[in-house]
């Protein structure tokens, strides 16, 4: 059996580790050495010591959803109290704040709502896009999926009606653990791992760039994160359509798995060994959302080259009592402590400014 440093080393020669050797990285307790070696193979893609960083707004359009998932603290029934769904004119106005703070996409996510049926999403894309240039980033797997469920459409029909009415690429949310026996557990009214893969790979046919994602640290195992990475390094093969990889860490608050979170350890070894295995992703972003400014920072050197959005507004994480925030000009200046040069992306992480 291989140890550390073997695996280690050959990652750094450009070799591709297997799900064993990943695995054997994940049961070690040197996160410095993984750290530095994923500190490594990131100067090796990224020679121009920049950070990137994009300035969005996540706009939760609804929090009414049928999904019920065990982690989430988001979601409410239709007829609760707190219920709610953002009228057009609330939901302008939130893209005009945003474009006067410099801003240059919105991530558009909602719970699965019973009854809004495919023309109230696209009339949504066609009224944002009729009033504002700014790149839609919206509507993650399980929603695609629920479409195609409320509306009997398959996934290349829904994916081709919403990107004509405006929809731009698509985020990695919803893949939790890409792992259906962890899925039947904390999310079993969710699509399953297959279907998740199938939107992105249907997606990325069109010619829509997408982004993967991974939350860890509640009931999974070491063997189910690899087994996560290794699907989507796999599709990534196949397709190259993934823009970047966003690994965060579950925020138990508020939510029905009463579990400790997993800690700045946890989540800086997981991000290395992400960097590590994903030797076909040129992007990984750090999450000061779920860990807080300091251990991002310390994740420009274990791995990460893009400290992700500003988020002028965040609620899904908040709702589990966990609300970080950053204005533009701190994250610069994280950036610019660690010793890197910050600059302003687009979603396709296209230098702006």
């Amino acid at each position: 059996m291989k140890n550390n440093i073997e695996i280690l080393n050959k990652a750094v020669q450009g070799k591709r580790i297997t799900s064993d050797e990943a695995l054997i990285l994940f049961q070690s307790k040197d996160i410095l050495s993984i750290g530095e070696t994923a500190d490594l193979i990131r100067i090796k893609k990224h020679t121009d010591n920049i950070v990137t960083f994009v300035i969005d707004r996540n706009i939760n359009y609804t929090n009414i959803c049928i999904s019920k998932c065990k982690f989430c603290a988001f979601h409410r029934d239709k007829n609760s109290s707190d219920a709610y769904l953002l009228s057009k004119k609330e939901l302008l106005n939130k893209i005009e704040e945003l474009k006067n703070l410099g801003g240059t996409q919105i991530l558009m996510q909602g719970g699965l709502h019973p009854d809004l049926k495919i023309d109230y999403y696209t009339d949504l894309l066609k009224t944002i896009k009729s009033n504002f240039n700014i790149h839609i980033h919206s509507f993650s797997p399980p929603e695609i999926i629920h479409f195609t469920h409320i509306n009997n459409l398959s996934i290349k029909d829904v994916l081709i009606e919403l990107k004509n009415a405006g929809l731009d690429t698509i985020p990695g949310g919803g893949a939790e653990i890409l792992c259906d026996e962890v899925r039947k557990q904390i999310s079993p009214n969710k699509c399953t791992s297959d279907e998740w893969l199938s939107v992105m790979k249907e997606a990325h046919k069109l010619n829509m760039r997408t982004t993967a994602t991974m939350m860890f640290g509640h009931i999974e195992s070491y063997n189910h994160r690899v087994e996560h990475l290794d699907k989507i390094r796999k599709l990534q093969d196949e397709t190259g359509g993934f823009t970047a990889f966003i690994p965060w860490t579950f925020q138990p608050g508020n939510t029905q798995l009463p579990l400790n979170p997993v800690g700045g350890f946890e989540y800086l070894k997981t991000l290395s060994i992400s960097r590590i295995f994903l030797d076909n992703f040129d992007n990984i972003q750090a999450s000061w959302v779920t860990q807080g400014a300091k251990i991002a920072q310390v994740a420009l050197r274990f791995g990460a080259n893009d400290l992700g959005s500003t988020m002028l507004e965040e609620n899904v994480v908040k709702s589990a009592g966990i609300s970080f925030r950053i204005s533009i000009e701190e994250m610069k200046k994280i950036i610019s402590d660690a010793d890197f040069k910050p600059v302003q992306r687009d979603c396709y992480y296209n230098i702006i400014n």
